[in-house]
């Protein structure tokens, strides 16, 4: 190896599955950091390749259902033993042997490995961030991310939200509900969010502009509180967590109510005997509701549409996030542990360099 050579070598760490976890929320024992070494110089790039070198990356629920080695519930795909981790992420080019990109360019990719540096396809790129455009970072990885997009299909497309509607979302203060929230406002909604902590309905309150929210672990009975926030009944529910709020909901819908499930999150660590099931599902019938669950890729044809609309409301400030940003990619497996533990305010970002 030539001292050039030398120069172009880097050290990469990356997360990758080394056992499977069919419940609960996975450890150390499922989820391992390696390190290798990799080369960034231009010869060792392949055609139509580019390297990259991570910047952020977005640590989301759905990784849950990956490593369980099963498909059910979200259908993903599995990982494989001893395959790197991928996530929704933003990188620098550090070289590429494509003319569409150069050295220096911040890209947006939807599967960029959990790790440090990495080679990949620049067919995988979703877009190249524009440097003029003041809109920071983690923007791209929460209101113009996965998150946001999410939020958007489920009030826009499925939840069909219009002005007088009353619609309620679950996690409100978490990555989807909190944007959400906010675009069902911007429609002329009324809307009311639960979460897991009284500071929490503080923020979607004050900071988010949601009418009014609750903190369901102080709410005995689920179906007294919907009562309570919801006395002309539920037109539209976002639906994040599933289990009992979701039983809860069916009780108070309206005739016609649409009901997009985003998530289940009080789910996703549970094996599919164990998880909890609505048993008034007969209210669907004669309320004449629409349940839809959605896949964000299924709608992907509409992502211009909705990154169009979002950053026009980022840019007038009708749009604000809140990000919980973890330093350095050793803090991957707390980040998405964190998740489960409702501790978060906002969107969990993991930043690897500046």
């Amino acid at each position: 190896m030539d001292e050039e050579e030398k120069k172009s070598m880097v050290e990469s760490k990356e997360w990758y599955l080394a056992s499977y976890a069919p419940e609960g929320v996975p450890t150390s024992e499922h989820l391992k950091l390696r390190t290798l070494h990799l080369s960034l110089a231009l010869h060792s790039i392949p055609h139509a390749h580019l390297a990259i070198q991570s910047l952020f990356l977005s640590v989301d629920p759905y990784l849950r259902s990956c490593f369980t080695s099963t498909l059910d519930g979200l259908c993903l795909p599995q990982y494989q033993l001893n395959q790197v981790i991928t996530a929704f992420g933003i990188g620098r080019v550090k070289g590429s042997k494509d003319n569409k990109y150069e050295e220096g360019d911040i890209v947006v990719i939807a599967y960029c490995p959990v790790a440090e540096y990495f080679v990949i396809p620049s067919c995988e790129v979703i877009s190249k961030v524009d440097s003029e455009s003041g809109i920071s970072l983690p923007e791209y990885l929460s209101s113009l991310g996965v998150p946001g997009f999410a939020a958007w299909v489920g009030i826009e497309v499925v939840g069909e939200a219009k002005a007088g509607s009353n619609v309620f979302i679950s996690a409100a203060c978490g990555a989807v509900g909190m944007l959400a929230g906010q675009l069902a406002k911007l429609k002329g909604c009324r809307v009311i969010g639960s979460t897991g902590s009284d500071e929490k309905v503080r923020v979607i309150k004050e900071e988010f502009g949601y009418d009014e929210g609750f903190n369901y672990n102080k709410e005995a009975d689920f179906d007294a509180a919907l009562s309570k926030y919801f006395p002309d009944g539920i037109d539209v529910y976002l639906d994040n967590v599933g289990g009992k709020m979701l039983e809860a909901v069916l009780n108070h819908v309206n005739k016609h109510a649409r009901i997009p499930l985003c998530g289940m999150i009080s789910q996703y660590n549970k094996v599919w005997r164990e998880r909890e099931g609505a048993r008034n599902l007969l209210n669907m019938i004669g309320k004449e509701v629409r349940m839809e669950g959605y896949m964000v890729l299924t709608h992907f044809n509409r992502f211009g549409d909705f990154a169009r609309e979002m950053e026009g409301y980022i840019k007038e400030g009708k749009v604000k996030s809140k990000h919980q940003i973890n330093i350095g990619i050793e803090t991957f497996l707390d980040a998405l542990s964190s998740l489960f533990s409702s501790s978060n305010i906002g969107k969990v970002v993991l930043q690897l360099h500046p």
